[in-house]
């Protein structure tokens, strides 16, 4: 149990008119329950930002690209904020529909989705897709899966580096294009979970066989272990992108025979294990979901639980907000760019690595 601070007082909010997102979030700190959760993940993403050893890697999770969220993602690259990218496919093709000038369309949850079907709609909660555009999409994708070497395995990271330049030529400014354009590696470790599979199917029609190899994934994002001091992680949701981001602490030890990883300090051990692993825990840690832990599902696991499996620093900066990813993020974007307004963050290139 945590010794009680009396002194830490709740302070009531004070409603002013001419007022900024970062000022009203340093007031919700004193606050409570998820409004003070919010307020601390921008402090703590500031002290991220502005710490020179910390690597930044983000998990970018479900389908967030078509409720408006992903020039968000942008901003935070375009600022050096991100350093590495672990999204879903979902996420980095359905915001390529409305790069190449399509839309997706405010409705409500209350439809008749058979109706839709029949009128070439598909439903995201409450949100409508034209199947027509996103077609055109996954065409666009297929279109430059044709221009690659067919007998060549590909990595995600290394798939979508060269398609989002193939992008940046057609000035088509979705993610991968700015990451690309930003050398900031993605990873994507569903890949064929999305337009990216059904564009690979349609190249395949028409006699091309593109080739994925998770393994070279899996062993080009453990290396990145080497190139880093100490690293912080920001999940939006979970999923697998989480799981992906939190492995790279406890795992990438298992690319070197003597289980160290190289260049890295300070690695952790298990008493019961000795060295036969070795740990490099998160030292920073935020996350946004609407999860809960009891019911065992990895979105929801806790710090506290992925501290059993050193994935996270018990003496780091962790903070949980469970709060919708569209309520949470805008607001978080906003504060960190009145905060880092006069910052400027070094970029770390790591896709230069490869």
């Amino acid at each position: 149990m945590k010794e009680i601070n009396t002194k830490k007082k709740v302070q009531a909010i004070e409603v002013e008119a001419d007022r900024s997102i970062s000022d009203l979030l340093a007031s919700m700190e004193n606050t409570g329950f998820q409004g003070k959760s919010l307020a601390k993940v921008v402090s703590v993403l500031e002290k991220m930002a502005k710490d020179p050893d910390i690597t930044v890697l983000f998990g970018y999770a479900g389908s967030l690209s078509t409720t408006g969220q992903w020039k968000i993602i942008n901003w935070l690259m375009e600022n050096n904020l991100i350093d590495i990218l672990v999204p879903t496919g979902a996420n980095i093709s359905e915001d390529i529909v409305e790069a190449m000038g399509g839309a997706y369309i405010q409705s409500s949850h209350v439809n008749s989705d058979e109706d839709l079907f029949k009128k070439g709609f598909n439903r995201y909660y409450d949100i409508l897709g034209d199947e027509i555009e996103y077609l055109q999409m996954t065409e666009l994708i297929s279109e430059f899966i044709m221009s690659l070497e067919e007998k060549h395995p590909y990595s995600s990271r290394e798939f979508l580096y060269r398609f989002g330049s193939w992008l940046s030529k057609k000035n088509i400014k979705s993610i991968v294009t700015i990451a690309a354009e930003k050398n900031i590696p993605i990873f994507c470790p569903a890949f064929p979970d999305s337009p990216y599979g059904d564009a690979g199917l349609i190249a395949n029609s028409k006699g091309f066989s593109l080739s994925i190899d998770s393994m070279k994934d899996y062993r080009e994002y453990m290396s990145l272990a080497e190139h880093v001091t100490d690293t912080g992680v920001i999940y939006i949701g979970g999923g697998v992108p989480k799981d992906w981001i939190q492995l790279i602490s406890v795992t990438a030890d298992l690319l070197y025979d003597n289980r160290e990883v190289p260049n890295r300090k300070n690695p952790k051990h298990r008493e019961s294990v000795g060295d036969q692993e070795t740990y490099y825990p998160h030292r920073y840690a935020v996350q946004i979901t609407t999860d809960s832990p009891q019911w065992g599902g990895l979105s929801g696991c806790t710090f506290e639980e992925a501290i059993s499996w050193g994935k996270e620093d018990p003496k780091g900066q962790l903070v949980q907000c469970y709060c919708d990813a569209t309520i949470a993020l805008p607001i978080i974007s906003q504060g960190l760019a009145e905060r880092l307004k006069k910052f400027t963050r070094e970029p770390k290139n790591l896709n230069s690595i490869f």
